[in-house]
């Protein structure tokens, strides 16, 4: 008897549970199902249910602004005639990047709320019963569109019996809460900004802010949010994407405290004021710039255009001071020009929505064929092939014009210090500041040859021309065969052994056409099958060059230690608390390389790392990666090398600088493994 009264007694608790609850709907990827905040209903009164979706591991589903990609989770219900109910109410989203997108949404779990208001003409002892349909998105590598039914029975009594208290007060916290804070925002081109002022903001206490606009298309949802805190207020940089912004901005701010407990806000911000001063002063920039500039003229992708400036720097013993001004007002137009086309080619891809950094024709296959091509040419001209000096190494402005423009292609590859800051805070800037600042670090790298031409006594302690300048000639063939060497191994990596092939042909042609045309010279006016011969042969080696973009690629070269970079894969290891070092590097980038050398790869290097449990992640930007463009974004970067160190158990990561040392990067990661400060290893560029 006892036992029937406990079983009856278990019957009575458990019908309002199952009466409040609907059946779920269950898929290998999401369980779903229906709530209310009631066992039973009391006519005319008004109460809560939401739509529950516990997701699988690595599953997540949208916010409802779902970001670059998704859509929102939507229920329709079939209500009884006298039925009111209120929209789903969307908890905080959280960034959830996927590839180059950023997305808005969950995962784990997501519950969204609603109201609905029971008729005044239902009796005690009706019997309620609610259906609905709802539609939603389970996304992970793949997306999958899921529905499902629903239905919840209720009793109606006098006085309403609760149910599902803890599941709801869960709801209610997850959603964001009106804001206790003032806001406002400013627009000017490319820059925006939100700026937010009240109590408890302060450096001290606040880590994190991410900011959600409930409207779609109104900022670049992939980029990081840049922030800066002073007391009693805080500044988010937001990138606007190219739809116009209504007169005001809202969506969801949401707040983690040192703490790392995260808070949700309301935000409805007002236009008003000033643009915030979102980077370094124009003056500083142009300073860097040109300082970077200067740099550049030591790094080592430069080092084979130094034999044409030696040519020409050994021409100028001796000569008048109109030609020495001739030489020097040409080399530093031709770098001026090419630096500013560069610069506004990089300003026209960016406005027409494709990733462009610095160095980024060099990701394009065919531009390193060509380059490799011009290298050779240039090569067989010193070796004295063909006796044309051609506009690199002629006697004359035009030449030097030449030598200008070539040194800046083959300069690309690198990245001085100072430059990144200089070319990351320019692409912020109006297009006229941005095109200033590349025009600096064209004067910084033409400076040294530009002093000529302000001072041209300076060239009386040249060395005087004579035979010795032959002998010099052919030897500094040499290091342009090696840098048209060097090119074939960087395309080796962007299209492999099919890509080789083809430049190697070419550079077969290229050299029939150089012998050919240096045949067609020395035979003097007789020579005319000779420059045909050399024409057919520079025609049939550029007709090589579109094939080259569609060559295979080549798997990226990630030493033993290492792991291809994703961002899933970094999420991966943070939630696990792992110490992680991402190493973002090109095989054209021969300052990646040297890094990689003498800091990364040595064997004291590579033990601190494993002793520290640290991750090595490389990301390959060979031939162009969106996903890569955009971390170097995210980082106030435009080319590589980027280094970053993440600590272990959280936090944002360090920068490291672009020129490592073995001592430095061995700092870092003792730094980085004990929760270093970001920012404590700080790279001049």
């Amino acid at each position: 008897m006892a036992r029937l009264f406990f079983v009856l007694l278990l019957t009575f608790f458990a019908l309002p549970a199952r009466a409040a609850d609907s059946v779920p709907v269950v898929s290998p990827r999401a369980t779903v199902t229906l709530h209310a905040d009631r066992a039973a209903i009391a006519p005319g009164e008004e109460f809560r249910a939401l739509l529950r979706i516990r997701l699988a591991p690595g599953w997540h589903t949208y916010w409802s602004n779902a970001g670059d990609a998704g859509a929102p989770p939507e229920l329709d219900l079939a209500l009884p005639e006298g039925w009111q109910s209120g929209p789903l109410q969307f908890p905080a989203p959280s960034r959830i990047p996927f590839g180059p997108l950023m997305n808005f949404g969950y995962l784990g779990e997501a519950a969204f709320p609603f109201t609905l208001t029971a008729p005044t003409t239902l009796r005690p002892g009706d019997t309620v019963t609610l259906d609905a349909t709802g539609i939603w998105l389970a996304c992970a590598d793949v997306c999958i569109p899921e529905d499902g039914a629903f239905r919840l029975t209720l009793p109606v009594e006098a006085s309403p019996r609760p149910a599902n208290l803890p599941l709801f007060l869960a709801a209610e916290a997850a959603l964001p809460r009106p804001a206790p804070f003032t806001a406002r925002f400013a627009r000017e081109g490319g820059r925006a900004a939100l700026t937010v002022e009240g109590e408890g903001l302060n450096p001290t206490s606040l880590r994190e802010a991410v900011f959600f606009p409930f409207a779609q298309n109104l900022i670049e949802n992939a980029p990081a949010q840049p922030l800066t805190v002073r007391e009693g207020a805080l500044t988010l940089a937001l990138p606007p994407a190219e739809a116009p912004w209504p007169t005001r901005l809202d969506g969801v701010l949401t707040l983690t405290d040192a703490a790392g407990v995260r808070g949700a806000y309301l935000i409805s911000a007002e236009p008003g004021g000033a643009l915030p001063a979102l980077g370094l002063p124009l003056w500083q920039v142009l300073g860097l710039a040109l300082l970077g500039g200067l740099i550049l003229n030591l790094m080592p992708c430069v080092f084979p255009v130094l034999a044409m400036k030696a040519m020409a720097l050994a021409r100028l013993g001796g000569a008048a001071r109109g030609a020495i001004r001739a030489e020097a007002a040409g080399y530093t137009a031709g770098v001026l020009v090419t630096f500013l086309a560069i610069g506004g080619l990089m300003l026209g891809l960016r406005a027409a929505g494709l990733a462009a950094g610095w160095g980024f024709q060099f990701t394009w296959a065919p531009f390193v064929a060509g380059m490799a091509w011009l290298m050779l040419a240039v090569g067989l001209n010193l070796s004295g092939v063909f006796a044309v000096r051609g506009p690199v190494l002629s006697g004359h402005a035009g030449g030097s014009f030449g030598t200008g423009v070539l040194a800046v292609l083959v300069a690309t590859p690198c990245t001085a210090p100072f430059m990144a800051t200089a070319i990351g805070a320019s692409l912020t800037l109006p297009a006229p500041a941005t095109l200033g600042v590349f025009a600096a670090l064209g004067l910084g790298l033409a400076l040294p040859y530009a002093l000529l031409g302000v001072f041209p006594g300076l060239a009386r302690a040249l060395p005087r021309p004579g035979p010795w300048m032959e002998r010099l000639r052919q030897f500094l063939a040499f290091p342009m065969y090696g840098a048209a060497a060097w090119l074939v191994w960087v395309l080796a990596q962007q299209a492999g052994p099919d890509g080789v092939l083809m430049v190697l042909v070419g550079g077969v042609l290229v050299g029939l056409a150089a012998w050919a045309f240096g045949t067609a010279q020395a035979s003097g006016g007789t020579g005319r099958l000779g420059r045909t011969t050399a024409a057919v042969a520079v025609i049939a080696a550029l007709a090589l060059l579109p094939l080259l973009s569609t060559a295979p690629t080549a798997s990226a070269a990630v030493s033993g230690n290492a792991e291809p970079w994703s961002a899933a894969r970094v999420a991966e290891l943070r939630a696990e608390g792992r110490p992680i070092f991402v190493n973002l590097t090109a095989a054209w980038c021969i300052s990646c390389k040297v890094n990689e050398r003498i800091a990364i790869h040595t064997e004291a290097t590579q033990r601190a790392m494993g002793e520290a449990g640290m991750v090595q992640l490389t990301g390959d930007w060979t031939r162009g990666d969106t996903a890569i463009t955009a971390l170097l974004r995210a980082h106030g970067r435009d080319g590589v090398p980027l280094y970053l160190l993440y600590p272990a158990g959280g936090g944002a990561p360090l920068i490291l600088p672009q020129i490592l040392t073995e001592g430095m990067l061995r700092e870092a990661i003792s730094q980085g493994t004990g929760r270093a400060t970001p920012g404590a290893i700080a790279s001049p560029g």
